[in-house]
C-alpha cells in the first residue's frame, strides 16, 4: 500500500499514537505522519504510507489552514487550556473585535516567532517540552508547600498560586514564519476564533499566547482544528472510527488513499520517455531529449523560482521528484521511487 492516507484526528491522542493506530489496522510499518498536531488540537493529518515515506518532507513543507479558539483573560505555561495558569486572570475589560484585529496586524506576514516552550525544538539537544515539565514539576512541588496559597479566580477559571513560575527561561531559538492572513470569524465574552492560513512551522499556541501578551490581558489556545494542509483538506480526511472498523476499516483505508500518482499536486509534472525513465530510476541527469514535452525542448522554460518537479511515466505514474541540477538546464532525481 503505497501512497497518502489524510486522517481527521480527534482530539486526545497524538500525532504518533494515530500513526500507531492505523499501523495496527493496515498491518504496514512504514507509515509516517507529515506535520504534528497537539494531542488537543483535531483535523487534518496527513499520513503517508510505504513508499510515500519518502516523500514526507515535501509535504511536511506544505503551508497549512487552521481555525483556532483564543480565551483572553489569563495566560498558561503550555499556551493552550491543557497548562497550568500563570499568575491572576486579567480583572479589566477585555478586548473588543476591532481591537482584537488591529493587534493581530502584528501577526500578518512575516516575522520571527518564538516557539512555545511546550515544543519539539531541541535547546542545547534536549527538546524543549523535556525541560518545560521539569520547570512545571518544580512549579507543583513549590505550590504543594505548606505555606503556598491558591488565588480563587472567576468561575470556570483554574486556580494556581500567585508565584507559579512562567516558562523555563531557556526557550527555543525564535523562528521565521509566515501569516499569509489572520482573519476573525467570531468574537464571543473572552473568547475569539480565528481563521490562520499559515507557512509549516507556525505555532498557533505561540500565536494566542502572543496576541494575549501584546493586548496586556493575556491569552491561551482553547481550541485548535486543522482544516488544510498544501491541497488536502477535510473534505479528503476519513475518521479514525472508520479505519477502526473490523469489517470495513482496511476497504475505506484502501478507497481513501490518495496515490503517489496524486501527491505533490503543485510540482509541475514533468512526462518522461521511456529513455528518460531508465536514466531518472538510475538517478542520472536528464536533459531535454529524456522528456515527452510537445515542444521538444524539456522542462528548461519552466526552470527558474521552481525548487521541485514531479518526474511522471509515460503510464502515469510516478517515477521520482527531481531538483534544478548544478548543470544549467538539467533536472537531477532527487527522491526515486521505482
Amino acid at each position: 500500500m503505497d501512497g497518502l492516507l489524510v486522517v481527521d484526528k480527534p482530539s486526545g491522542p497524538t500525532s504518533h499514537d494515530v500513526v500507531a493506530r492505523v499501523r495496527r489496522v493496515l498491518r504496514e510499518r512504514r507509515i509516517g505522519h507529515t506535520g504534528t498536531l497537539d494531542p488537543m488540537a483535531t483535523g487534518v493529518l496527513p499520513l503517508v504510507i510505504g513508499r510515500a515515506t519518502r516523500l514526507a518532507r515535501f509535504m511536511s513543507a506544505s503551508d497549512k489552514i487552521y481555525q483556532a479558539t483564543i480565551r483572553f483573560g489569563f495566560a498558561t505555561d503550555s499556551a493552550d487550556a491543557t497548562g497550568r495558569r500563570l499568575g491572576a486572570p486579567f480583572g479589566g475589560p477585555l478586548p473588543t473585535r476591532d481591537v482584537i484585529e488591529r493587534a493581530l496586524d502584528a501577526f500578518r506576514g512575516t516575522y520571527a516567532q518564538q516557539p512555545p516552550a511546550f515544543s519539539a525544538k531541541k535547546i542545547g539537544g534536549t527538546r524543549s517540552y523535556e525541560l518545560a515539565r521539569q520547570a512545571a514539576r518544580a512549579a507543583r512541588a513549590l505550590a504543594a508547600r505548606p505555606h503556598a496559597s491558591e488565588v480563587p479566580g472567576p468561575p470556570g477559571l483554574l486556580s494556581a498560586p500567585p508565584d507559579l513560575p512562567g516558562p523555563p527561561a531557556a526557550l527555543p531559538d525564535p523562528v521565521r514564519v509566515t501569516a499569509h492572513a489572520i482573519d476573525v470569524v467570531s468574537c464571543t465574552g473572552d473568547t475569539a476564533t480565528l481563521r490562520v492560513h499559515c507557512t509549516a512551522g507556525f505555532y498557533v499556541r505561540s500565536l494566542a499566547h502572543d496576541l494575549g501578551e501584546r493586548l496586556g490581558v493575556g491569552a491561551h489556545l482553547t481550541a485548535l482544528c486543522r482544516s488544510s494542509a498544501g491541497e488536502f483538506g477535510l473534505e479528503h480526511a476519513i475518521t479514525l472510527t472508520a479505519l477502526e472498523d473490523d469489517a470495513h476499516g482496511v476497504a475505506r483505508a484502501h478507497e481513501a488513499l490518495v496515490p503517489l500518482a496524486r501527491m505533490l499536486p503543485a510540482f509541475p509534472a514533468c512526462l518522461l520517455t521511456l529513455e528518460g525513465m531508465r536514466r531518472a530510476v538510475r538517478g542520472r541527469d536528464l536533459g531535454p531529449a529524456d522528456f515527452a514535452e510537445p515542444s521538444g525542448r524539456g522542462p528548461g522554460d519552466r526552470l527558474a523560482g521552481t525548487a521541485h518537479f514531479r518526474l511522471v511515466a509515460p503510464d502515469g505514474a510516478l517515477v521520482a521528484v527531481a531538483e534544478v541540477s548544478p548543470t544549467p538546464g538539467l533536472l537531477h532525481p532527487l527522491v526515486v521511487l521505482m
